[in-house]
Order: structure tokens, then sequence, then C-alpha cells
């Protein structure tokens, strides 16, 4: 079952609701009664061999941001970000704040994860989406259906400090049986270089290093955190625990030395089941031995600044996420971890 709710996955599958409905995926549409279809167009226009979604076309009322007369809240002309020249993108600019920072002096894994969640629903309102928080349009509302999140990758190259500004571009993608996913760019605004990239998926492709297949993790696990609990803060707008929530509960059962010496690099969560305000939570971790070059391919090439010079500078771990008292999994997950820079 994929977690319903999660705003990372605008533009990707959507999931019945109805009372005695089972739930179901679409590959970037949403399922109308008597053959009435609202689709995603995707512009003909290709950078590399992805397809970006342009435009969207529901056949419905336009929504305020389409319509000729609609002007601009306050929040869109204070907000620092705009669809881009050829309207196949969104940029926006942010600040981190100083309670965005961790222990290493620069922003947290959630916090980049909170501003890629942020950058893609403004982009979705944008395009002419609802501005309900959820981009849904009026048809998914009255049916009762959610887009859905099925699968998160980041890599950071570069953790940005306090008071750095972030640049971000996102854009919607249709790639073969993949349906539709969502891409972003990260970069310092001050000097254009490239310090991360994400991917939201719906379907995985074969022979990806971002999408390689997380194997189930063998209990008993080397480290684990148990009885972890929902905060009210953690629920989103739908109730249920928000994606970025999971991040922070993967790494509860890092082991600290892991923490001292090591950053994270990159993080990798397939969503299995929504987690609800009551459930008790578990956390496991293993190491996972390097059975291949997965690492090395991380540098030197999608944007990363520097190469490998040590394999032993890197770790990976196994990570999963489970109902504390039937054992259901929440989600899989995978973490690749390098040397922290000399001071």
């Amino acid at each position: 079952m994929l977690l319903r709710g999660g705003a990372f996955s605008a533009c990707n599958a959507a999931v019945g609701e109805h009372q005695g409905q089972g739930n179901y995926r679409f590959s970037g549409l949403i399922r109308r009664p008597m053959g009435s279809v609202a689709t995603v167009w995707c512009s003909r226009a290709r950078r590399g061999n992805l397809l970006r979604v342009a435009s969207v076309a529901t056949g419905e009322p336009k929504s305020k941001p389409q319509e000729s007369s609609y002007q601009p809240s306050v929040a869109d002309r204070l907000r620092l970000g705009s669809l881009t020249e050829d309207g196949l993108s969104y940029k926006e600019k942010f600040i981190v704040r100083c309670y965005e920072v961790g222990i290493n002096k620069t922003a947290t894994v959630e916090t980049i994860a909170n501003l890629l969640q942020e950058v893609g629903c403004n982009h979705a309102q944008s395009v002419g989406f609802s501005t309900d928080g959820f981009a849904t349009t009026t048809t998914m509302r009255k049916m009762h259906l959610i887009w859905v999140t099925a699968r998160m990758h980041i890599e950071i190259y570069k953790y940005p400090a306090w008071s750095d500004v972030v640049e971000i571009e996102t854009w919607c993608q249709s790639e073969g049986r993949i349906g539709t996913r969502r891409d972003w760019i990260l970069k310092d605004y001050a000097t254009g270089e490239v310090i991360g990239r994400a991917t939201r998926l719906a379907f995985p492709e074969e022979n990806n290093a971002s999408l390689k297949k997380i194997s189930k993790l063998d209990d008993p696990a080397e480290y684990s955190k148990v009885g972890l609990v929902p905060r009210r803060a953690d629920l989103d707008m739908n109730q249920h625990v928000n994606n970025v929530t999971y991040i922070g509960w993967v790494l509860e059962s890092m082991p600290q030395e892991i923490i001292d010496s090591y950053e994270l690099q990159t993080i990798t969560l397939d969503y299995r089941r929504e987690c609800q305000h009551d459930d008790v939570v578990d956390s496991l971790t293993t190491p996972e031995p390097i059975i291949d070059d997965s690492v090395s391919q991380l540098h030197g090439t999608n944007g990363s600044p520097t190469a490998a010079k040590d394999e032993s500078d890197y770790l990976q771990f196994l990570h999963l996420l489970r109902i504390s008292n039937d054992g259901s999994e929440i989600n899989r997950g995978r973490t690749e971890w390098r040397k922290k820079p000399a001071k």
C-alpha cells in the first residue's frame, strides 16, 4: 500500500478513498466516471531524454491562477519563485534560516525535504492546480482522490549553511512505463554550483542507481529505536504523518558514531503504507555491504562537484520503519554516508 496524502507527489498517482472501494494507482491521469478523464499533458520539448510537463488540461472550470482576471495574492507577490521563461519548469529561492540548521551548522536533510515539498506544491499551483494544499482538481476532491508518494530519492553533494540562499528548480516529466515523476535541482544561488538533486517517482525502472531495489532488512537489526510516536506537529492536512517525518525516524536508529564522523549523502525511501496519529513505530537499521559501484557513481556524475577518493570513506545502510504491534511495514529505506570533510 502506498502512503496517501504526500505533497511530494503532485502530478503523480491518485488513490481512491471511497468507502468500500479498493486503492488504485493511475499513471499520470485521474479517473472520472462515465469515461471523462482529466490528463496531465506533457510538453514535446525534450531536455536530455525527459519530457517536462508544461501545462495541465483538466477539462474543468479554470482555477484562479488560470483566469485572465486573476490578481496575485500577497504571498504570490512576495514569493521568490516563478515559472521559467519557457514555462517548462519552476524556480524558487530560499534563505536558510537559523532554526533550519542542525548539529553540523548546515541545513538538515529534513529542511531540504521540506523545501522540495514546498517548491513542488508552488509549481503545481502556478500551472493551475487548486490551492487546497494537495494540488488536487475539483473532480479529484469530488471523488475523494488525492496524490500519493511511492518513492523519494535525495542526493546532497554540499549542505547549505545558515543564511545561504538556495535556488531550487523543479519540473514534472513523463518517461516510458514510469508514468509521471517530479525532479528537483538544488543550487547555491551565489555561485551557481549544483549542491543536490532529488526525484519523486511512482513506478521504478530497471538499471537505475537511484531506483535500485531496496532489500528487506533482516530482523533482528543491528541498530534500532523503538516506540516512536507521532507528534501532533507531524501530521499533515490529511491527518496522516507527513512524508518528511519518516526521514527523521529513519535517522533516529543510526548509531551516534556514524552521525559524528559521517554526513548523509543520499537517502531513498519506498513508501508502503500510511502512518496514523496513534501508531507506535519502530526504526530499524543495519549496515549494507557495498557490493557494486553504486556509491562511486554518485560522485563526478549527476552534477556532483567532486569525484570519489576512497570507497572506505563511504558507508551504506538499510532501514525499515514498521508498526510496533503487528510488524506492518511503513517504508523501506537505503542511506549512503560520506566522511565529513576535515575542518
